[in-house]
């Protein structure tokens, strides 16, 4: 069994940045065929090198909105098809970390990141979701162990005590819930969900924030096992893995890419 994913469709959100922009990259590297999906319209076509966002080589597409809105969510899957036909695998990797004081009762951060974080990516893999159904119905293709894989990504913050990231922390660990929920809900139709739990990736937003601070990496790594901060394609290989047919038995998991930092205990150390 390879971790080939040559020639399936992947619809991947957060694509115009950070760990979402690695996945997708990646994913069309392999042979995937990719809807890249954002709300920054001018990253993604910078990305795909041409104001209409289509890649040279056929097998990538870009598809800008504000997938908080489930008309932006139907248009994302009609434009998806019209492109490639079908839908293979889901990555939804947008996702937002803000953070905020927890006993300030004006402050909306843990509403507002529970709609980006979690019920965005829960409406879109019910769309999704139908879709591979219906595409299974289409293909009678009973000998498939599975018809379609939805990876979500989330954070070690999910099961560390941050109290600054109150609303993150909430928001990935019902996301994590909501993997394992909807793993045994669509299992009988053959789809696969599973998540990547990840902590500090070397992103251009912690560069930033490393530029910053200069100890910021130090602390990071001096609470790492791995004594280093992973790379974006990391994580972008783990998510390969569970949209790939190696992966078939694999459902309602989270695969955690920390190098090592959740074996530890310190409450204060920085979740990225």
């Amino acid at each position: 069994m390879t971790f080939s994913i040559q020639g399936k469709t992947a619809i991947v959100t957060g694509a115009a940045h950070g760990v979402g922009l690695a996945i997708a990259r990646h994913f069309m590297e392999q042979g995937a065929n990719v809807m890249f999906a954002d709300m920054d319209e001018k990253r993604l076509c910078e990305e795909l090198g041409s104001e209409k966002g289509d890649d040279a080589r056929g097998n990538a597409r870009a598809f800008a909105g504000d997938l908080r809105e489930r008309l932006t969510i139907a248009n994302l899957l009609s434009a998806t098809l019209d492109s490639f036909e079908r839908v293979d695998i889901l990555v939804n990797a947008c996702r937002q970390m803000v953070a905020s004081d927890p006993l300030d009762p004006d402050n909306d951060a843990v509403e507002m990141l529970l709609e980006q974080n979690l019920m965005t990516a829960l409406r879109l893999s019910q769309t999704v979701a139908k879709r591979m159904i219906k595409q299974a119905e289409i293909d009678a293709n009973e000998d498939a162990v599975a018809i379609g894989s939805i990876i979500n990504l989330s954070s070690i913050a999910a099961r560390r005590t941050h109290p600054e990231l109150l609303g993150y922390s909430v928001s990935t660990a019902a996301l994590d819930q909501m993997t394992r929920s909807l793993a045994v809900a669509l299992a009988p139709n053959r789809i696969r969900v599973n998540g990547v739990s990840f902590g500090s990736v070397l992103s251009s937003s912690l560069m930033e924030a490393i530029k910053e601070n200069a100890d910021y990496r130090t602390n990071i790594r001096d609470h790492t096992p791995m004594n280093r901060i992973a790379k974006p394609g990391e994580v972008a290989e783990a998510a390969q893995f569970l949209a790939s047919d190696a992966a078939a038995f694999m459902t309602g998991q989270i695969m955690t890419v920390d190098g090592g930092r959740t074996l530890l205990d310190p409450v204060n150390a920085p979740a990225h």
